[in-house]
Order: structure tokens, then sequence, then C-alpha cells
């Protein structure tokens, strides 16, 4: 029998107050496709913590290719040929693509100059490779979220590592983007690599993955082959109780026009117009969904809604005033919650303290943090006295839906909100946002995740191009229609072409 590529036999880690790892067992065989499964402070970022060395585990047995070892930091791993590409990416913004490659492991001429045009001819083939198409010269900066990843992805085949974890590896991701990586992931296999990935959307485990293990709060539950179970048995394997995927959800009720935008055009950082002479409206008790491929203008329209971003012509309309020109504390004053899309850059404090981040709006309110945690079930072991970067992605943004929903706001911005959840959070997200539709709130929600839009909203805006290209009821929007709107091809054009 061919000897597994990783063997973590009872592997157990606390931290003060919690038990992250109970006594885990992870085998991984050689050249397969591995997928982690659980929810969001289950344990598995932990568990590949220890095996990249950033903690040393507190009881256990660690095999990789049959040796028995102890791996006492990352550049134990990295000798081991174990790398891993992280939620949050570790990359310089003003830094080339090679640049960040080759930190730490600069190749150098015979007169000990930094010899970057080798190094940038050893990425372009590795790039080349495995079908990366990455520009070794491009900055960091420039360049999308999904090639950021895939320089992630090459800064641990430089190293020459032959185990590849990745910690949520869709989390940012478009649906194309995810599509793209995971071919990657198939290529890799092809060449002999093992692939471990932390994940909780059983789509991608379904599409990818040969074998899946299950953590549920910290301990192991099974190991299974994918093709031997449905999304829902493993959905019920990873919470411990029975999941509903189908959003439920009374008619609306939808009352005034609470936000009014008007010919709103908006400038992106290139200077361009991302937003460009967009007009939409959101009554009470009705959620507005707006659809669009990542860079058509979304994050920018809810920028310019909350006052992050100035307009450079247009109206916005609070229930009949104009805040166009309005500060961000007089808009949190009258009503209006955010939830942003990059959690960590706008949304959180991480050096704060949770209970900071969670009282950031209504710090001249009594105390009710802890309230918050355990309403939104957020996994955080040393409750409110935890740094908050030192949460899961998942419970940094179950902060930021806690914090801006006890706002009580009249207008909700939801920007992806159950990006990085899993699939028990989502249910549970997506009941609090149709609940606060049922109170009459107003909710403008901006997703990637089609099946979420057509879900949850009671209609549905296509964006293209920084316009407004069609507005469907949701009983007339489904995939087909949305997604030929969302690439610029009006409702009239759509009859026209299947006439």
């Amino acid at each position: 029998m061919p000897v597994p590529a990783i063997e973590m036999l009872g592997i157990t880690k606390i931290f003060p107050g919690v038990v992250a790892n109970n006594r885990v067992n992870f085998t991984v065989e050689q050249a397969e496709i591995h997928a982690l499964l659980g929810e969001n402070g289950a344990g598995k970022s932990t568990l590949m913590s220890i095996l990249i060395g950033l903690y040393e585990p507190d009881g256990g047995i660690i095999r990789v290719r049959g040796q028995e070892l102890r791996i006492r930091n990352p550049n134990d791993a990295t000798a081991l040929r174990i790398g891993m590409v992280h939620q949050h990416f570790k990359l310089i913004p003003n830094f080339t693509v090679t640049e960040n490659i080759v930190l730490g492991l600069e190749p150098r001429s015979p007169l000990g100059n930094l010899d970057l045009q080798s190094a940038e001819e050893r990425v372009q083939g590795l790039s080349h490779a495995y079908g990366l198409a990455v520009d070794p010269r491009s900055k960091i900066e420039d360049i999308t979220v999904g090639m950021q990843q895939r320089v992630e992805i090459l800064k641990i085949l430089y190293r020459d590592a032959d185990i590849l974890i990745f910690d949520e590896p869709t989390a940012v991701l478009t649906p194309q983007e995810i599509d793209e990586l995971l071919a990657i992931f198939r290529r890799l296999k092809a060449e002999g690599k093992t692939i471990v990935f932390i994940t909780h959307k059983l789509k991608e485990i379904k599409a990818a993955a040969d074998r899946c293990t299950v953590l549920r709060r910290g301990k192991f539950i099974a190991t299974v082959k994918v093709a031997d179970l449905g999304e829902r048995e493993l959905a019920e394997m990873m919470v411990g109780r029975a999941v509903n995927f189908k959003i439920e959800k009374a008619p609306p009720r939808p009352g005034e026009v609470v936000l009014k935008i008007e010919d709103l055009v908006v400038t992106g950082p290139q200077g361009a117009a991302a937003v460009n002479g967009l007009s939409l409206d959101v009554r009470a008790g009705e959620v507005v969904g707006v659809a669009g491929v990542d860079g058509n203008g979304q994050s920018e329209l809810a920028s310019a809604i909350y006052g992050l971003l100035p307009a450079k012509s247009g109206r916005i309309l609070f229930k009949g005033r104009d805040i166009t020109r309005t500060s961000i504390r007089e808009r949190i004053k009258m009503g209006i919650a955010y939830v942003p899309d990059d959690r960590q850059r706008y949304g959180l404090v991480l050096d704060f303290f949770l209970y900071e981040n969670l009282m950031l709006k209504a710090y001249h309110k009594p105390p009710f943090a802890q309230n918050l945690i355990n309403q939104f079930d957020i996994r955080a072991e040393k409750g409110p006295l935890i740094r908050t970067g030192d949460l899961s992605g998942g419970n940094q943004q179950k902060a930021i839906i806690a914090r801006e929903l006890s706002l009580v706001p009249e207008l909700l911005i939801v920007s992806q909100p159950t990006r990085g959840l899993d699939v028990g959070a989502i249910e549970y997200i997506h009941a609090r946002i149709l609940a606060e539709r049922d109170k009459g709130r107003a909710v403008l929600l901006i997703s990637f995740e089609l099946d979420e839009i057509l879900g949850l909203c009671d209609r549905v805006a296509a964006l293209s191009k920084g316009q407004i290209v069609g507005i469907l009821p949701a009983a007339e929007a489904d995939e087909r229609r949305v997604g030929a709107m969302m690439g610029g091809i009006q409702e009239a054009d759509q009859e026209a072409v299947h006439a």
C-alpha cells in the first residue's frame, strides 16, 4: 500500500478556555484532492496551522510520507515541501508578482547582486506549466483577487512544495474564478501534487475533492468518499442537524420609498466612471438585489450610498431627504447600516478586541457585546476580549452583521453577507435579512452568488459597466435572464435572440 502523504493522529490543541482540536485524526493519500469540511470555528484552520508549524500540538502524532516528525515552525514545513495559501493573502501590494514570490529566497548573481531576471524566468515557467497565466512583472495592487491567489500558489510551488494546503480558497473569488481554481487543483493533482483545501462550500467539494474529512466543534466526525454522499448529507455531518437549503420567505409588503438614487455617477480608483448614470429605488419591506460580475461598480455604488466615496454627480435620497453630501456619522444616525464586501479593510479594526468592534457605532450605549456574541453564535474562545484579527473569517463576518443589525436600521446595505460562512451560518444570516425585510426595513443586497440573489430578493437589478441593464421582479428572474443582463444584454435583446 502507498504511504499516506499526511497522517495526523489524535491531534489535540488547547487554547485558554477552548479545546480547538480534540483528538483529531486526519489522513491524506498522496496525489489526492482532500477537503477539510466544518463550520466556522470547527478547528480546521488550527489543524492545518499545526501541520505547517504555526502551532505545536498539545498531543498526538504527525507523519509526513510515513516519517514521524515534529514540525516546530514554518521553515520545517517548507523543508518538508509543505506549503499553505492562507485565506487572507500575505502579499505586498506595491511589489511585483516576482518580488513577492521570491521574498526571503532572493536569487543572487555570481557577484552577489539580486537576480530578478532569472527569478522572472522561473516564475514564468511555473506559471505556464500549471496553467496559472500570471504576468511576473505585474504589481500586486494592479491585479485581481483571483490573480493574487495564483501568486500565492506560485509562491509555494517556487519553494518546491508537493503538499499544498488552501484555507477557504474561494471565499473572495467570483464564480468564474472558482471554476478556474478548481481546474488548477485538478492540474496540480495530475502533476502528482497533494491538495488539501479547507472549506464549507459543498458544491466545490462535490466538484473537485476525492475524499472529505469532517470536523465539528473541534472533533473528528468522519472521513468519507465524496462520490458516496450528497450535499445534504455532508451538510448534516458538518452542522449536526438537518439544513434547509431552500430559502423560505413570505410575500413582500413594500411600503414607501426609503432609498432613491438618481443618475448617480461615481468615479473609481483609475478616474473612470465606475457607477455611470445609475438610477434605482428601494422600498420599505423589500429586498432589492444587485447582481453583477465583480468589478462592474457594485463596491463603488455601496460606498457612495454610505458616504465612503463622493458622488461626482446625481443624487442619493433617503426618505425624501438629499444625503448626497451628508457625513457618514449623520447617515448612521438617520438609520443607514452597511455590511461591506471587504470585512478586514472596511468592516473591522483587527487589532481591537471583539467587544470594541461590536460597539464601534454604539459606544454611547450600555454594554451589549456578550448578548450579540451569543445571539449570532460568534465563536470566540476568549469571549469579548479576543483580538478580532484572531477570529476566523466567518466569525469576523458574523461580528459585522451583528453590529449593523443591532443598530435597528431603516436601510440595510449588505454586500457579500455570507462570504466565508458555512451552510448553517448562511441559513441563519438569510433568515435575519428576511426578518429585517418583514419588520419593514429596506434592504439593498449586493452579491456575486446568483443563487443568493434569486433566493432572497423581491426585485433583481442587473448591473453591467456601472449601469442598471434591467430590473426584474423575483417571479420573473432566473439564472438565464439575469446572467444575460449581467453580461450587458438588455431584456428586449434577449427576447429577440430567442424569438
